[in-house]
């Protein structure tokens, strides 16, 4: 087995893109209020015709969704 520096380099890229989106949301609940962040989950969960509930998945999902994307246009680029 070899070793694939690019990817390595992709990894970390991925795991930056989900750490820096994951602190972004972070950052942005930090000064908000229970029912302010109620609020903005039930919004988020509205795009795609669910609630709350629906809201707390996609935000959850968000890191892990950057941190694939960014992978795999690492990956798609430069091999």
């Amino acid at each position: 087995m070899s070793y694939d520096e690019n990817d390595d380099n992709a990894k970390i890229a991925g795991a930056t893109a989900g750490v820096t989106t994951a602190g972004g949301i972070g950052a942005l609940a930090a000064g908000a209020s229970a029912a302010e962040i109620a609020t903005m989950l039930a919004t988020t969960g509205t795009l795609v015709g669910g609630g709350m509930a629906a809201g707390v998945g996609i935000v959850a999902a968000a890191p892990l969704a950057a941190a694939g994307l960014v992978y795999g246009a690492w990956k798609l680029l430069t091999d």
